[in-house]
């Protein structure tokens, strides 16, 4: 069968999907041409997606022959779930195993807009590094501190077992509450969406994007946050309103923030890279050696399952295909 692999994926895990089908692969590090998408699809049995990939009722009205919508990722908001379910193609994702990158990647945003990092980073590069002082670019302690987690799933989960080794209070709001055991197992404590944002130290948001959570954090949610506080986002772009977060930061409403994702991503609202109070990463919360590898194999995975005619280990819609 033809396959269309989006991408670049680890060799080895590669060789899994050519040692039966016939496979075009994208081989530059930046997403395939979305036109170059269209012309080669018409042919493929099965696709293995990036989430820069939109895979949407135009592409799927030209893949005839399409088995399997494999995506190379955990978030699917890129795949119209819908129009592949009404085809009758299976669509999977790849969940659970970019946890603990991202829970430390969080962490690491965390400690480098606390401790003003980047900053200091830049500072010394340039040679304005002249001597120490006491009072001389001074940050703020993570220890101890309140950290809100917005969103309670595998990573917030994993976030808030890292926020122990730092002695932090950790509280979090989540539509449904977990039960008090696992509360007690965590050392967390459950508190509404106004009180986190008016309490913590760090807010740091893990939660889908759905309509829901778009705008989640705007310009009032903002206003609530303490002047000394930070805001953390390794969950989805759209979730903050960027534009609010520009202005709160360049009027220091709020003292920082640390950015992996972006509203309209890869593009960054303008002004943003001019502040100094906002660190910015390029989307690589599960961007670790062991788990992208992780990720391809799971994504090869499920591709091989769908062409085989199987319910892909991870499918997001099969449930609506068999009652079909």
């Amino acid at each position: 069968m033809n396959v269309l692999v989006t991408g670049r994926i680890p060799d080895d895990v590669l060789a899994l999907i050519k040692k039966e089908h016939n496979v075009e692969i994208n081989t530059h590090d930046r997403p395939m041409d979305r036109e170059k998408i269209l012309s080669n699809i018409i042919d493929k049995d099965g696709i293995l997606c990036m989430i820069t990939d939109r895979i949407d009722k135009e592409l799927l009205d030209k893949a005839q022959h399409l088995k399997i919508i494999a995506n190379f990722g955990v978030g699917f908001n890129n795949i119209d779930v819908k129009a592949a379910t009404e085809r009758k193609i299976p669509v999977s994702n790849t969940p659970g195993i970019l946890t603990d990158a991202t829970a430390d990647l969080t962490f690491a945003l965390i400690l480098a807009s606390g401790r003003r990092v980047v900053e200091g980073d830049k500072l010394t590069r340039a040679g304005k590094f002249k001597y120490w002082a006491p009072l001389l670019f001074l940050g703020h302690e993570v220890t101890g501190k309140t950290l809100g987690i917005v969103g309670m799933g595998r990573i917030g989960r994993a976030v808030a077992k890292r926020a122990l080794g730092f002695d932090m209070k950790v509280i979090y709001t989540k539509p449904k509450r977990l039960e008090r055991s696992e509360e007690k197992a965590l050392n967390i404590e459950y508190v509404d969406f106004e009180t986190l944002l008016e309490e913590s130290d760090f807010v740091s948001l893990h939660v889908p994007l759905v309509p829901e959570t778009r705008h989640l954090i705007g310009e009032n949610e903002l206003k609530l946050m303490k002047p000394s506080s930070f805001l953390i986002n390794t969950s989805r772009g759209p979730v903050v309103d960027e534009t609010a977060l520009l202005n709160v930061l360049k009027n220091k409403v709020i003292k920082g923030a640390g950015l992996d994702v972006y509203e309209n991503e890869p593009e960054l609202t303008s002004g943003l890279i001019d502040l100094d109070n906002v660190v910015l990463l390029p989307h690589v919360g599960s961007g670790t050696i062991e788990t992208r590898t992780k990720m391809a194999l799971m994504a090869t995975e499920n591709l091989l399952a769908g062409l085989n005619g199987e319910i892909p280990p991870n499918c997001l819609n099969c449930d609506d295909l068999i009652g079909r």
